[in-house]
């Protein structure tokens, strides 16, 4: 077998592979700023790099076996794939959940009414600001807000309630109520307030001052779902981890869980980027060693089943987490929030997650949710060994 991370032995079966991400394209239309994959910005319509839709097909037929109900498409920017209609025809007539993370400017009419035909889509569009202006200084392309706006517009006219997500930084913290209202306007049903992850593009906004504070992003947060929420009928979803979200918020009868997408299904995620590599999620495009197989080479069932990395984590989740993590009441649900994050930053899966980290130095953290007295390191895994099977 070829591969990185596989290994032969130590089949680890007990986890269905429920979800695949696939990073479509690595190719982008638009030049995001803040963007935490960082692809090649295409000016034009339809992507040059891009996953085979011959090879998407047989990803899937590989992965039903293994559990999967559902897929979700993103990139880059999903809808430059020159088949995208068939993709998402494909899993339509496979009966596969499906989920769109989009920036909406290529959004059409004709692609809104075929995701809507699918079955559970939800579809998310990118919106940095209330106005052009801010927006598209983000966004790094004139006319994008326009567009996304628009691609906001097809999709609820075709009967979905898109998500508008909004990364929050110093440039648009004072537009969250009025993006709201904007959201709510074009159709959409929801509104979810990203942290801007200190990776790639994100990385140099945060060294250069352009990032807010932890004491402003825990403060925001307590706004949002305090205040903004009582104010609007659009369901809003802050992205802070789960310690520092009220308890109503997650367990109550209108709770939304941890309301961080992905987290507490990670061991049941794999994701697919554009070259057909099999890796721990989008990661993988700038973290070579994130990258466990490839599609033409690799059995999926080998590669999910067998890598070191995804066992190591399904092993250790959460009790291997360090630091505030170890120590944090809510590690069951969280998970460390996002494992990719924490690699990127310290080469250590087990580090505590930056946000939480940052926030206990600040003195900010919820002292509610902390199990005190706890030992506050315990064994620290460093970076795992993959192994190369030639």
């Amino acid at each position: 077998m070829n591969g990185r991370g596989l290994v032969q032995e130590d089949e680890n079966s007990g986890y269905p592979l429920h979800q695949l991400y696939f990073y479509l394209t690595d190719e982008c239309n638009l030049a995001c700023r803040h963007c935490w994959i960082a692809p090649g910005y295409l000016n034009a319509t339809t992507a040059t790099s891009f996953l085979p839709f011959d090879l998407f097909v047989s990803i899937i037929r590989e992965a039903q076996p293994l559990g999967l109900t559902g897929v979700k498409l993103t990139g880059g920017e999903p809808l430059l794939h020159p088949q995208i209609a068939e993709i998402v025809t494909f899993v339509r007539d496979e009966g596969l959940r499906l989920v769109v993370e989009t920036n909406g400017t290529l959004m059409t009419p004709e692609i809104a009414r075929i995701l809507a035909s699918c079955k559970g889509a939800f579809v998310s569009v990118s919106l940095d600001g209330a106005d052009a202006a801010t927006h598209e200084w983000v966004r790094g392309v004139p006319g994008s807000f326009a567009a996304a706006c628009a691609g906001v517009g097809h999709l609820a006219a075709a009967g979905l309630r898109p998500q508008v997500i909004m990364t929050v930084m110093q440039r648009n913290q004072d537009q969250l109520d009025a993006v709201v209202r904007l959201a709510r306007s074009l159709g959409a049903g929801s509104v979810k307030f990203n942290l801007m992850q200190p990776t790639a593009r994100g990385e140099t906004m945060h060294a250069r001052g352009e990032a807010l504070t932890i004491e402003e992003l825990v403060t925001l947060g307590r706004w949002v779902e305090d205040e903004l929420a009582s104010r609007t009928d659009v369901r809003l979803i802050y992205g802070h981890p789960p310690a520092f979200r009220p308890l109503g918020r997650i367990f109550g009868s209108d709770g939304d869980g941890c309301g961080v997408c992905g987290v507490c299904g990670i061991h049941g995620i794999l994701g697919v980027i554009a070259d057909g590599s099999y890796a721990l999620c989008g990661i993988g495009e700038i973290v070579p060693e994130m990258v466990f197989g490839h599609a033409g080479k690799d059995r999926l069932a080998d590669v999910w089943e067998r890598t070191p990395v995804l066992n190591e984590i399904r092993e250790r989740l959460p009790e291997g987490l360090t630091g505030v993590c170890r120590r944090c009441l809510m590690k069951g649900r969280c998970l460390g929030s996002c494992l990719a994050q924490n690699y990127y930053l310290s080469g250590d899966f087990w580090a505590p997650f930056w946000f939480c980290e940052e926030a206990e130095r600040a003195g900010v953290f919820p002292e509610t949710r902390l199990v005190h007295g706890a030992e506050k390191e315990g064994n620290r895994l460093k970076r795992p060994v993959l192994e190369h099977v030639e």
